[in-house]
């Protein structure tokens, strides 16, 4: 039997972190790779996912323990009734997560040296579907971690850690919705969140990362939608220009003022366009800001244009159910 060619990239996700460059128009931020001058979001093509759980624990933290705050973080996706996925706990191994070896593993590895970095996660893809056929991750035993049912005040908690990395696994990338502010040490400290995909940890003894948002939950049914889902939720698409020429990298919110919940994409179209999947259908607040609240590596490879004033649309975009609505074109002013 001819073996699938495979590539490989890394996924580096935690106070600071890289992301595989996306370049369709889709919404939150979908990991995505171009494959013979096409561009395929990654995903699993196969169900159940199976993953493996590491032999090794670290200070405080047994193989055991870890493996149980792992298998509550993937039960949390996998409840999403929106969504259709299916994960299955195959057993402890004592490879390594950061080795290419047919199986996905997650676990503790020391790396001291990545000291802003509190996890990662790895794919092996196939270059022919753009499918994931492996996805490790491992948690950076150089902090402290707990898995205390309440948290920890001087430890990260290894569940809240494990559902944002367990995102990257199944597909997804970052989202932006939150807000930060620089540290005396150059890196960023969180001020509010809405999202649990948001690129920056909350810090030790929070386990708000536990319970996904709906900017998490329209992703995850966007990429592996039920079989009521685009019946059930609206679309937003449109385009974001500043003088006629496209606005990389712009976000863009859709603000429910009835429910109050907030999902986001990018523009990331060449030109200027953008889309926006699993709205609430009914009016929406339209927003677009510029990316420089975050870290931009945490989001594109790649330069973003931020140089622009935030713009909201001039009057409520209404989600239909089971459609997309109305194109929304948006004219931003430099700053």
């Amino acid at each position: 039997m001819t073996a699938r060619p495979t590539i490989r990239r890394i996924v580096v996700v935690a106070v600071l972190a890289a992301v595989l460059a996306p370049r369709s128009a889709a919404a939150y931020l979908n990991l995505s790779v171009d494959l013979r001058g096409q561009t395929v979001r990654l995903r699993w093509g196969s169900s159940p996912i199976r993953w493996f759980a590491s032999n090794r624990g670290a200070p405080g933290v047994l193989a055991a323990d870890f493996q149980a705050a792992a298998a509550r973080a993937f039960a949390t996706w996998q409840a999403v009734p929106s969504a259709s996925l299916s994960t299955q706990f195959v057993g402890f191994t004592s490879a390594s997560p950061l080795f290419e070896d047919g199986i996905s593993t997650l676990g503790f590895e020391n790396r001291p040296e990545l000291d802003r970095v509190l996890g990662a996660t790895d794919f092996t893809l196939d270059t022919v579907t753009g499918e994931i056929v492996e996805s490790d991750i491992f948690l950076n035993s150089a902090f402290t971690w707990s898995v205390s049912a309440g948290g920890s005040a001087t430890a990260f908690d290894v569940q809240s850690v494990a559902t944002h990395e367990i995102g990257h696994f199944l597909g997804l990338g970052h989202s932006a919705l939150g807000e930060t502010e620089l540290r005396p040490d150059g890196g960023r400290r969180v001020l509010a969140s809405g999202a649990v995909m948001f690129p920056i940890s909350f810090g030790r003894g929070n386990t708000a990362d536990r319970e996904l948002q709906p900017d998490d939950i329209a992703g995850i049914s966007d990429l592996y939608p039920s079989s009521t889902f685009r019946a059930q939720t609206g679309v937003l698409h449109g385009h974001v220009l500043r003088g006629g020429r496209p606005v990389f990298g712009a976000h863009v919110i859709a603000f429910n003022p009835a429910t109050g919940q907030s999902i986001a994409g990018f523009v990331l179209g060449d030109d200027g366009s953008f889309q926006i999947a699993g709205l609430t259908p009914g009016p929406h607040v339209i927003r677009v800001e510029p990316l420089d609240d975050a870290d931009v590596e945490s989001f594109f490879d790649g330069s973003v244009d931020a140089n622009f004033s935030v713009t909201f649309y001039d009057r409520l975009f209404v989600a239909p159910k089971g459609g997309a609505g109305e194109q929304v074109d948006i004219t931003v002013r430099p700053k």
